[in-house]
């Protein structure tokens, strides 16, 4: 069995394009992106989680373990197929930052898996989260960072257990797996995206093996942009009728200095010439 449906996993850091990268995508005409976060991925976390806690498939595993993961395996299959179910499309769009730590589940499932992987300058991400933070200082972070200094919220972003840093380490974590399934990973960086995003987007085409299609980067199509208000409106998730340049925010040197050498190996990988 495989999946009816070629699925493109879009993920990577906050406000490192990814919503934008949704919407071009939605350009094409064998591709369905609707733009939004999907639930998809927890959803199937959470069923491998609940179905390993289960004592009848346990023991059903005992009897005959083949057959037992056979059936979970096409149950899967058959969850993912009804969830995409209503497309018309063989391309599908699932956008969410959690496919960063399950590219192995990804393609054990679907051995055809492309994830897109955005990524931005680390100081940028980090000026583009403060500045939306000063236009809304009457309300608090999901995570109840606003009392806290630039220095300090800074340090709890990019903290392991943080919206930047989470994804942050996951990306790090995709060095050490093995380079077939690290073919299945294509990285779009955020600045090269917005300074040339006819090039980049038939780029992406090519890798997916699909044709090029006209994009006018001043003529967009626009999509209704996901809640904002599950993330406090800290973290917008807009679409816009045009690409423009995007806000050069300015960065305190003591956090800059900090990112560039907690994070040497980010910009090593991605940002060498800077």
């Amino acid at each position: 069995m495989h999946l009816n449906k070629r699925i493109i996993y879009v993920t990577g850091l906050p406000r490192a394009g990814s919503t934008l990268l949704c919407q071009l995508l939605g350009h094409h005409l064998d591709i369905d992106s609707s733009g939004h976060s999907s639930p998809l991925c927890a959803v199937l976390n959470g069923l491998r989680h609940q179905l390993s806690d289960s004592e009848f498939l346990l023991s059903q595993l005992d009897v005959d373990f083949e057959r037992g993961y056979q059936r979970l395996f096409n149950a899967f299959l058959g969850f993912i197929d009804g969830w995409f179910a209503e497309s018309k499309t063989t391309w599908v769009v699932d956008k969410n930052r959690g496919w960063l730590n399950q590219l192995e589940m990804v393609h054990h499932l679907d051995p055809y898996c492309r994830m897109l992987v955005c990524v931005r300058e680390l100081g940028q991400i980090y000026g583009s989260i403060e500045a939306q933070h000063q236009r809304t200082l009457l309300l608090d972070f999901p995570d109840h960072l606003a009392v806290l200094s630039h220095y300090a919220r800074a340090d709890k972003l990019f903290a392991q257990e943080g919206v930047i840093g989470m994804p942050l380490k996951a990306i790090e974590n995709l060095q050490d797996i093995d380079h077939q399934l690290q073919a299945h990973l294509y990285y779009v960086v955020f600045e090269h995206l917005m300074r040339e995003p006819v090039t980049v987007m038939r780029e992406i085409y090519q890798w997916l093996n699909l044709p090029d299609v006209p994009l006018d980067p001043q003529r967009l199509q626009v999509k209704p942009h996901e809640s904002d208000s599950y993330y406090r409106f800290k973290y917008r998730h807009q679409t816009y009728p045009q690409i423009q340049p995007p806000v050069r925010h300015p960065i305190p040197p003591r956090i800059e200095a900090e990112l560039r050498k907690n994070f040497a190996w980010f910009y090593q990988t991605f940002y060498p010439k800077i």
